[in-house]
């Protein structure tokens, strides 16, 4: 797929990580080549922090006429599993991205890890240490307080060897030994004091199976397949900024075909949601949301079904960019994204979300007539669509009020309105229920208002949506909403108690009936509602639809206090 980066190459417009790609291109750095990777770990889905760096990642491969290879850091068998490797695959391919035939595993590089280790104990560079854990914990020390060293750390080489291979055969359970870099215990850098490289761990791994029993750890795995893939700019987040001094140092000890250059960037923070992989799988254990791809969630998955669009999400990343400085992003410039993007894209329908019925008295029973509505306004080319009109029609409950205010310029006894793109209407009288509640209104419209326009000139102020009850399209609309009602709720203290209770709300309504048989995914904008998708859970007689975002930021009257009174 092209890079969305319009600045030319070396430009004023590039960002802080493109330019150090440029000049090492143009310094000769790796023979001129970049070679890239987006490197998930397979223990759950992709959210929307993920794609800026896949954005990233993939966008600067394609600007410099690279490659970007697809790695899954798979060294963690207990938390990984398959259907996350397959997921986050159909995510970056549905982002636009194509890795081709450079799809790869730490897995794969198990054994050569493993030799990388032995020479490292041979090198006098790594030891097999039997604290524990906590053991561990007091002899490093703190960033203010200088180490001890472990007692193990003089161990001879041979006596390390030999307990490695036998922790690599299973003799040992898990926690009896580490096997840990011998660096510095007096580092300012934590990270660099005696960080411990493989441990044991007895678990299934989703490819290699039973084969082993010990595992690297991230930061010694993830630099030296990075080195064994070649790849030239390692672009992570800033909290493995304190991790580069290892990476650099585990690449430089060992005979590795490349020294990739680490390259930190701020992660995205996204106000009213969580991008902790482990706060997401609560979410979904405890069944506080319907699955990975719940559309409340920030996953790709959810945010697919929900009816986002990938260049809709392209866009977004594009416009925050790529800093060094950590920040909260407004949502709500996601939310403008994705309704920028629909609204140029978008066919427009009219659905009726909570119906109230309105019966047009002086129009004649059983009759029928189509008037023309324009597909989508912003694109002339998608032509009109034909829309039934009847003596019954549904219009929106919010549509009709008994006793309205000045400000309300919708329906009411002995208001007109305009009915979208068919005539104008008014109201005559209610009909109750045994509780006193309107259940129907009884109405007129002008018969020389066809198309809306008052045919004296007469000013109508009130324009609302409706569809024709004899042949309206019965429906489900799940009213999706921001999940959190806290502006950054992993700060809380206890994020779940943030959850917003009104984050979905389910209407049975109608809709026009040219919807009918859209596929799951068909995104529409419902004319004065919102954008809505169809949702894989709809059915030939009862289709869903997903709401993806109003047609207005609803929130921003909430987020700013109303101005005080005068005086």
């Amino acid at each position: 797929m092209p890079s969305e980066n319009s600045e030319a190459r070396g430009g004023p417009g590039l960002d802080f990580v493109r330019a150090i790609v440029d000049a090492d291109v143009k310094s000769g750095r790796n023979g001129g080549k970049v070679v890239t990777r987006f490197p998930p770990e397979p223990n759950g889905y992709l959210h929307i922090g993920h794609a800026k760096a896949i954005c990233l990642d993939f966008g600067i491969a394609g600007e410099f006429g690279g490659r970007c290879h697809l790695r899954m850091d798979d060294t963690n068998p207990s938390k990984e599993d398959e259907e996350y490797v397959n997921a986050i695959q159909e995510d970056i391919r549905w982002l636009g991205f194509e890795w081709g035939g450079n799809l790869f595993y730490a897995s794969d590089y198990f054994p050569r890890l493993y030799e990388f280790a032995v020479a490292l104990i041979r090198a006098g560079k790594a030891y097999v240490c039997d604290l524990s854990q906590e053991e561990f914990k007091e002899y490093r020390g703190a960033p203010n307080k200088p180490g001890r060293e472990s007692p193990c750390r003089n161990r001879p080489a041979g006596e390390s060897l030999d307990l490695f291979r036998r922790m690599k055969d299973g003799e040992f359970e898990e926690g009896r030994y580490v096997l840990r870099a011998k660096i510095d215990m007096n580092s300012p850098n934590i990270h660099m004091r005696d960080p411990a490289i493989y441990r044991i761990k007895k678990a299934p791994h989703h490819r290699t199976g039973a084969a082993w029993v010990i595992y690297p750890m991230y930061d010694f795995a993830h630099c030296l397949s990075d080195a064994i893939e070649g790849i030239t700019h390692s672009i992570c987040t800033l909290e493995f900024e304190v991790h580069r001094p290892l990476y650099d140092w585990i690449i430089g000890q060992l005979d590795v075909p490349c020294h990739p250059r680490q390259i930190e960037f701020a992660r995205l923070n996204l106000s009213y949601t969580i991008m902790s992989k482990r706060m997401l799988q609560q979410l979904v254990n405890e069944k506080l949301v319907s699955g990975w791809d719940d559309p409340r969630m920030p996953t790709l998955a959810g945010m697919r079904r929900r009816g986002y669009t990938p260049g809709a999400i392209r866009s977004f990343s594009r416009i925050i960019g790529v800093t060094k400085f950590e920040s909260l992003t407004d949502v709500a410039l996601l939310e403008h994204c994705i309704r920028s993007d629909l609204n140029k894209t978008s066919p427009r329908v009219m659905g009726v979300i909570r119906p109230l019925k309105a019966v047009i008295e002086n129009y004649p029973a059983g009759r029928t007539e189509n008037f023309e509505a324009a597909v989508n306004p912003e694109d002339p080319s998608a032509g009109n669509r034909s829309v039934p009109f009847s003596r019954e029609i549904y219009i929106d409950r919010d549509d009709f009020m008994e006793n309205p205010p000045k400000s309300f310029f919708r329906l009411a006894p002995a208001r007109e309105v305009r009915l979208r793109s068919a005539c104008l209407l008014t109201c005559r009288d209610v009909v109750r229920n045994g509780r006193g509640e309107v259940v129907e209104l009884r109405c007129v419209y002008d018969p020389d208002s066809r198309g809306g326009h008052a045919p004296d000139g007469r000013k109508v102020k009130g324009t609302i949506h409706w569809v024709s009850a004899a042949h309206a399209l019965e429906a489900e609309f799940r009213l999706y909403d921001r999940l959190f009602n806290a502006e950054n709720p992993a700060a809380a203290e206890d994020f779940k108690a943030c959850l917003n209770p009104a984050s979905l709300q389910v209407a049975r309504g109608f809709v026009e009936p040219s919807v009918r048989g859209a596929a799951p995914g068909s995104r529409f904008q419902m004319e004065r509602t919102g954008y809505f998708c169809v949702d894989p859970d709809s059915t030939a007689e009862l289709p869903v639809f997903n709401r993806t975002v109003t047609l207005k930021d609803t929130w921003e009257k909430v987020r700013k206090p109303a101005p005080s009174a005068p005086g």
